[in-house]
């Protein structure tokens, strides 16, 4: 039973669709004359890309603004105004400690409950490409919570700037353990940490090979060139020499950890220069020359200015990004359309990441429904995004306000928490293909999330599932009752007299439009398998009852279906 789970999921993805490109931009995607206002499944499917959940009045927002126009005011709409690394402060002042607990609460509720949709996931997709996670002991609760406040405030700025922040974090700092990374000595005995110098390049920025414009690979005769070399790590781990905790008073003992500052997680790294190689600094074909004094910022900014403008960073990271908003396998070309707006936003301006976000959300390839019939197109959704469209959708609330959710990694929960994958390669690795027994494999199609799926995840998935929809989610508030997140269903109980009409409510929230008759019927019948009793005047409770358990019926048998679980 479980296999065939599993393996009716591998076999959607494989004829779900994909790939090319179209002149039709009905949908809103074209540069041309004015687009009709989207329909109300064309708006439910950007929504499904570009937010933790479709709900009934922003697909109304997005038919009244349009695709463009919605995305325009997303980008424009400002930070929540209670961010993650405060709600975290709130909780260490109350309680005197805090733990990875608090910041899923914190995550939970922005992404649930703030208005900020596009930002809320464009930051969880940047947090899956520069990763730090909470699994690692270096990384604190309150450091892991101004992280994810940096990644959210560059989310629609440069990549540029994004970079350096990300370099000065202290939690990246720890968690690639080149906070307190020392310089070369004259013995040969002690070379500078090269973790973070790997890592920036090959997951972060250029990626392990050199790419044309398009991320297809560029080819020496029939052999893939290296984008970088041993080498090039050691020449640019010098860089990163001298860069340790802030603190208004730095010196040797600072540097090394002592003299705490109560905001050092929090607070950018600082320079400290006696630390700092001063030799020859040779990467990716540019040369720091050495020398007896010491510029940090200089040779940051050399070595930063260096990745960004790097021609693999555009194409790399506008595959990385529409992997984690619309398809697994984008063609060359839409990588390449993208990454062309990474280079120039059309005002001469690079790295652009609003202009970035807006070209593949707009590319006839994410809006044109005919695309998602190639049988490259479509994605896993992630366990995570799973449960808050379920929680969106549904308008499930928390009653205390702080989304009493804890660690949902237990590979027989989701096997995913926000901020704590099992390493800096993410939960999958963007380039993983199923084995070739499967047909993704047999085709030599990506499937990133498919590398955490097995028979314990999938039943795993929709015990928990079955629970959740039932009961809530989330511990039970101090002196409440009942799981702390949880829905009422009220818009689905109004319909549950009518399966048909229940069912279309499944399928423009969930499947913006796209559910097959077939999956249709079947929901419908397990909806109707539920009966009614007849009003006898003394029954409404169980009328009552009976109409919630045909609303969760419907919300359960939706979501654990393959047609649910890849979007296309």
């Amino acid at each position: 039973m479980r296999y065939t789970i599993v393996a009716a999921l591998v076999c959607l993805l494989a004829a779900c669709g994909g790939g090319g490109s179209s002149t039709d931009t009905g949908a809103g995607g074209g540069q041309g004359a004015a687009a009709p206002p989207p329909t109300a499944p064309e708006a439910a499917r950007l929504l499904t890309q570009a937010t933790f959940g479709v709900t009934e009045s922003s697909i109304a927002e997005v038919q009244g603004q349009g695709i463009n126009g919605w995305i325009t005011s997303q980008i424009a709409m400002p930070r929540p105004a209670l961010s993650h690394e405060a709600f975290v402060d709130s909780a260490l002042a109350a309680n005197g400690s805090v733990n990875a607990n608090n910041f899923y609460q914190t995550w939970w509720r922005q992404a649930i409950s703030e208005p900020d949709q596009l930002r809320q996931r464009i930051t969880f997709a940047l947090s899956q490409i520069f990763v730090i996670s909470l699994a690692d002991a270096a990384v604190d609760t309150r450091g892991a919570a101004s992280w994810y406040d940096m990644l959210q405030r560059n989310a629609f700025g440069n990549f540029r700037t994004l970079l350096e922040e990300v370099t000065l974090h202290p939690m990246m700092g720890r968690y690639l353990t080149y906070l307190g990374n020392q310089k070369e000595d004259a013995a040969g005995t002690r070379t500078p940490d090269e973790n973070y110098a790997r890592e920036v390049m090959q997951l972060m920025t250029i990626g392990l090979v050199e790419l044309n414009s398009d991320g297809t690979p560029r080819l020496n005769g029939s052999d893939q060139i290296s984008a970088y070399t041993p080498a090039d790590i050691a020449g640019l781990a010098k860089v990163f020499t001298g860069i340790s905790w802030y603190s208004t008073s730095p010196n040797n003992t600072t540097f090394a950890g002592g003299n705490a500052h109560s905001d050092r997680s929090v607070r950018p790294m600082i320079f400290y220069p006696n630390f700092h190689s001063t030799s020859a600094k040779t990467f990716l074909g540019v040369t720091i020359p050495a020398s007896t004094t010491v510029d940090m910022a200089g040779d940051l900014r050399i070595a930063l200015d260096r990745l960004f403008n790097h021609p693999n960073t555009g194409p790399f990271i506008a595959r990385r990004l529409i992997q984690q908003l619309v398809t697994s396998n984008p063609t060359p070309a839409y990588v390449g359309r993208v990454s062309a707006v990474f280079a120039n936003n059309g005002t001469g301006v690079r790295g652009d990441l609003a202009a970035v976000v807006r070209a593949i959300l707009n590319d006839t390839e994410a809006r044109n429904n005919s695309v998602a019939t190639s049988p490259s197109f479509g994605k896993l959704r992630e366990p995570v995004i799973r449960v808050t469209n379920w929680a969106r959708s549904f308008a499930a609330t928390s009653q205390t306000g702080n989304f009493l959710i804890t660690s949902t990694s237990a590979n027989t929960s989701l096997n995913q928490s926000p901020l704590t994958s099992p390493s800096v390669f993410n939960f999958w690795r963007p380039g993983f293909t199923p084995p070739a027994t499967t047909q993704l494999g047999q085709n030599m199609l990506l499937a990133p999330e498919f590398q955490v799926v097995d028979e314990v995840t999938t039943a795993s998935y929709i015990n928990q599932m079955q629970d959740w929809i039932n009961a809530g989610i989330g511990s039970t508030p101090t002196g409440g009752s009942g799981r702390d997140v949880r829905s009422a269903y009220a818009a689905e109980i109004a319909l549950a007299d009518n399966p048909t009409a229940l069912v279309d409510r499944m399928n423009m929230l969930l499947f913006y439009g796209q559910m097959t008759p077939t999956l249709q019927a079947r929901i419908n019948a397990a909806i109707s398998a539920v009966a009614i009793p007849a009003a006898t005047g003394s029954n409404q409770a169980a009328i009552d009852a009976a109409r919630l358990n045909r609303a969760k019926t419907a919300v359960f048998f939706s979501q654990i279906s393959p047609e649910y679980l890849i979007q296309r």
